[in-house]
């Protein structure tokens, strides 16, 4: 469950389970909640889990799990990932040197056993793991208006201007941690980082103090992210090799060892993966009633050469938007894709049925935003 779940009921919220964790689904009319937000600004619960690693050994810790090179100073981060042996992806997480440890924001559902994992390892090292969801509350605002929405409201502090970097100050007397993110909605964006106690304050000063702001749910995150051709952990990149998902901005190739390395480096030096994410836009496709699922087959001329990791209806484009994995060296160009069918709740749902839609391979990102993100697809 998020921090303030009677705070979100409150306002209307229906819920789903992300990784395990009960999170905000919608405040209802989610498309039209995404527009709001992609127009002028939103605040969003991102429910994330978070892990601390404090100790002298912290940074060589963290730094040999993972692919990116953790941050040596206060107020800097770095995105990165964990990898199995095999080189495919555990989890994602932000990594931020503050106050003396480091602090681990993890999609949702995935906390727990990193903490454990981690704390199972830590053998002569001065290391100190602990699982801290329950101690943060954080909250994302997304949006072209949202430099303006965090300054109206943030005492003590100016607003990060570099991504990943972060400033400590107040609101409505509540001690925050602003951080500057790294575009994922393709909008400016900061993320709010306060104690759980202070969470209720915190959440209504963003929504109603200053520049208001509209709240928003997964339901609208999902479609922002997608519009923006952002790779999400729990649909593009868990189990997955991160070049196949072009997410380079999360592994630094000449880092020292890193667990997975060589299957990362043994892809890139053969030039190529095996396949790569592809945006499809489905202009046929008039509602989310009609949308094709996870695992949905795309095909050229009757020929299966991919399959959906996620779709949405775009208020934006006005039509349905899809992240395809198709084989890397294709140039397919027009698709049809399966609507029944697919992996997961969603698709079991639909009836049973062979119909397709036209669809067509298009550029990234779907939708130029004020930002652009960090994590857009990116192949040699």
């Amino acid at each position: 469950m998020t921090i303030i779940d009677d705070v979100h009921e409150a306002h209307g919220a229906t819920f789903v389970e992300r990784g395990g964790r009960r999170v905000v689904r919608d405040y209802g009319r989610p498309a039209r909640t995404a527009m709001a937000v992609r127009h002028v600004v939103g605040a969003f619960d991102a429910a994330y889990g978070v892990v601390t690693v404090s100790g002298s050994d912290r940074r060589e810790f963290v730094n040999d799990a993972v692919t990116n090179v953790v941050p040596r100073e206060d107020g800097e981060g770095a995105y990165a990932l964990l990898l199995s042996p095999e080189g495919r992806v555990r989890t994602d997480m932000y990594v931020y040197e503050a106050d003396g440890r480091l602090l681990c924001f993890t999609p949702p559902g995935q906390a727990g056993w990193l903490a454990e994992e981690w704390d199972s390892r830590t053998f002569v090292q001065d290391v100190d793991v602990e699982r801290a969801s329950d101690e943060f509350a954080v909250f994302g605002v997304h949006g072209p208006k949202a430099t303006e929405k965090v300054a109206s409201v943030l005492n003590g502090a100016g607003t990060p201007a570099e991504p990943l970097t972060f400033v400590r100050g107040s609101m409505s007397d509540a001690g925050v941690t602003v951080v500057r993110n790294d575009g994922l909605a393709g909008e400016e964006g900061f993320d709010v980082v306060c104690a759980a106690s202070a969470a209720e304050r915190v959440w209504e000063t963003l929504l109603h103090h200053g520049n208001n702001a509209t709240p928003f749910g997964y339901a609208a995150w999902e479609t922002l992210t997608l519009e923006a051709g952002t790779p999400l952990f729990q649909t593009e990149l868990d189990g997955r090799v991160p070049n196949v998902t072009g997410v380079r901005n999360g592994v630094d190739y000449e880092k020292g060892c890193f667990v997975g390395q060589e299957t990362v480096a043994r892809v890139e030096n053969v030039g190529q993966p095996s396949r790569r994410l592809v945006g499809v836009e489905l202009p046929g496709v008039a509602d989310d009633d009609a949308l094709p699922g996870a695992g949905a087959t795309v095909s050229v001329d009757e020929d299966a050469v991919g399959e959906v990791t996620r779709a949405a209806w775009s208020p934006h484009r006005e039509a349905g938007i899809a992240f395809a994995l198709v084989p890397y060296d294709s140039d397919a160009g027009r698709v049809t894709v399966e609507v029944a069918g697919g992996d997961g709740d969603e698709a079991s749902e639909r009836a049973e049925s062979d119909a397709v839609v036209d669809g067509e391979v298009v550029a990234l990102p779907f939708v130029e935003g004020s930002d652009r993100s960090a994590r857009l697809p990116t192949y040699d």
